[in-house]
């Protein structure tokens, strides 16, 4: 099973990007999604942005995901 995750991209030189996912910074690659802007949700999968979402989806989903932990957590 493959999993993307949503994250904010803090900041982008030539086809990379600094994304920020619950805390936590990583360079990613634009190569996929050139349209991809500083501030924008993009879609992560192996290092790639594969798609940028719209801000209210990726907010929805990172709740979701960060739920699904807490409830992983509780049963332990």
């Amino acid at each position: 099973m493959c999993l993307a995750i949503p994250a904010l991209i803090k900041y982008i030189e030539n086809k990379e990007a600094e994304i920020e996912i619950g805390g936590i910074t990583r360079r990613i690659s634009l190569w996929l999604t050139p349209e991809a802007r500083v501030g924008d949700y993009v879609l992560v999968h192996t290092g790639y942005a594969i798609n940028v979402l719209d801000q209210e989806e990726a907010e929805e989903t990172l709740t979701l995901l960060r739920q699904i932990a807490e409830l992983a957590e509780e049963e332990g």
